[in-house]
C-alpha cells in the first residue's frame, strides 16, 4: 500500500471516496425513479441500514468494525426488502 506525504494511505482514500460516489450515484437514481412513479417513503428499517452501511465507510480504517457495519447493513436491508415484498 502506498503512502502519501501525510502517512495516510491513499488505496483507502481512494475507496473511501469511490464508496461514497456510489452511494450518491444510487441515492439519485431511487429519487429520480421514485419522482416517475407513486412515491415510496424510505422505512425506518431501511433508513437504519443506510446509516450501517455509511458507518461501515467512514470506520473503513478499521477493517472488523468497518466490515462488521457494513454486513451488519445490508442485512438489514434485506430483512427490509423481504418485508416489503410480503406487504406488498
Amino acid at each position: 500500500m502506498s503512502c502519501d506525504q501525510g502517512g495516510v494511505r491513499t488505496s483507502t482514500t481512494v475507496y473511501i471516496a469511490a464508496a461514497i460516489a456510489v452511494l450518491a450515484l444510487v441515492l439519485l437514481a431511487v429519487f429520480v425513479v421514485s419522482k416517475g412513479g407513486r412515491e415510496k417513503r424510505l422505512t425506518p428499517l431501511a433508513g437504519l441500514a443506510f446509516a450501517f452501511v455509511l458507518a461501515g465507510i467512514i470506520f473503513g480504517e478499521n477493517r472488523l468494525i468497518g466490515y462488521a457495519f457494513l454486513g451488519a447493513g445490508v442485512l438489514l436491508a434485506l430483512v427490509d426488502m423481504f418485508r416489503q415484498s410480503k406487504s406488498t
